[in-house]
């Protein structure tokens, strides 16, 4: 085998941080040098198990050197691994072990992309664990006062939600959104969010409930002279006169207004 064949370049990283009569302590900077060239081979041959292995060998050496960003950086790399080989477990515990790492060296940022990432990944798989990865990805950034970095993540929620016919959910997460667009002052995204929250009701033929949405959005100021308000209005207006081709027309407008999904 040549110097650079990744299956002798494993054997030997892994005897360096093994301690034996001779070696009293581990070597795991050689370790972790010689486990991300692995990586790469293995990555190169397209032999992803071995590579996601080598990855998370890898990672784990530079937690040993003190350095969880690239500690991180190569827990994605593994998760990404794991997506191509449908492994959606570890493709949930690799991306979420970077993120840790990722708030281990104070960047919120990264760390809720990771969780995202995840998200996409398992959307058409596990979309019960994507709106769960969604939900964690916005909390990170809410918990750093970043909530407009999350908008594209509470419409993504929203959307899994629609697709499972979990309305209720859905209107609840674009809600979230609209009261995080207020937060940052974002009228536009606000005002689209709660149009699209009284479109999910009405989605699931609960005119109750969209009324009611309605009516609570309408108290704040920023909803009640928008367009998008006078959008629900018509809609609204329209299912309760069971106006059918109204219900088409105006519909058709409000949903290229919000286009979420």
């Amino acid at each position: 085998m040549s110097s650079s064949d990744p299956n002798k370049l494993i054997s030997k990283a892994d005897k360096l941080t093994k301690l034996s009569l001779t070696r009293w302590s581990a070597d795991w900077k050689s370790a972790t040098l010689l486990y991300e060239q692995a990586a790469n081979g293995f990555r190169v041959s397209k032999d992803y198990e071995k590579a996601k292995l080598a990855f998370e060998k890898a990672s784990k050496g530079q937690e040993m050197l003190a350095s969880p960003w690239d500690a991180a950086k190569h827990m994605e790399s593994a998760a990404a691994l794991a997506k191509e080989l449908r492994n959606w477990t570890e493709v949930i515990d690799f991306y979420r072990r970077a993120s840790e790492l990722y708030m281990q060296c104070d960047r919120p940022q990264p760390a809720s992309d990771s969780l995202a990432k995840a998200a996409r990944a398992l959307e058409d798989a596990l979309p019960d664990d994507a709106v769960q990865l969604y939900t964690d990805a916005c909390v990170i950034l809410e918990d750093d006062g970043k909530e407009q970095m999350a908008f594209d993540l509470y419409r993504a929620a929203a959307s899994v939600y629609v697709k499972l016919e979990k309305f209720t959910d859905a209107a609840t997460f674009l809600l979230r959104l609209g009261l995080a667009a207020d937060k940052c002052n974002a009228r536009n995204s606000q005002c689209k969010a709660y149009l699209s929250a009284i479109i999910v009701y009405l989605y699931a033929h609960d005119l109750k409930q969209a009324e009611k949405c309605y009516n609570d959005c309408s108290q704040i100021d920023a909803f009640l002279r928008s367009d998008q308000n006078r959008c629900a209005s018509k809609l609204l207006s329209a299912y309760t006169e069971g106006d059918v081709e109204e219900i088409k027309r105006v519909d058709h407008k409000a949903c290229k207004e919000v286009a979420y999904w």
